[in-house]
């Protein structure tokens, strides 16, 4: 993997955790986008060479609904750049993780992501990413 490239934390109210993250930070967030597929809207706050990524559900059945319904707010995943995803999710399976999913989904920011099961990576979730080319 070639960096940390963000965390993921899921809000249940984005407009508000824009507000506070920006007073915690320092800096205001520089994009809100939404990703119908997985049920989400994200903002980015960039610190340095690593992002942070607020995630809040769109829709009751998403992933972030479901996590938020369950654990409350807070660290949702790390995500780690990569270059060729499909190598390192063949890599990351041969060395016994289990993947979310089969192919690459398309991911906020410009990413195309796969999750490892948090089963397999002591219960925290794990976004691989590389950047759309």
């Amino acid at each position: 993997m070639d960096k940390l490239e963000h965390i993921g934390i899921a809000v249940k109210n984005l407009e508000e955790s824009n507000l506070l993250f920006a007073k915690l930070l320092g800096k205001a967030h520089y994009k809100i986008e939404e990703v119908e597929s997985e049920g989400v809207r994200t903002s980015f706050f960039e610190i340095g060479d690593i992002k942070i990524e607020l995630l809040e559900a769109t829709r009751a059945d998403s992933p972030i609904a479901k996590f938020i319904e369950k654990k409350g707010e807070g660290i949702h995943h790390l995500a780690f750049g990569v270059t060729n995803l499909e190598n390192k999710m063949s890599e990351k399976t041969a060395q016994g993780f289990s993947l979310l999913s089969e192919k690459p989904k398309d991911g906020a920011d410009n990413k195309r992501i796969v999750f490892i099961h948090p089963k397999t990576t002591n219960s925290v979730l794990v976004e691989l990413c590389e950047e759309k080319g």
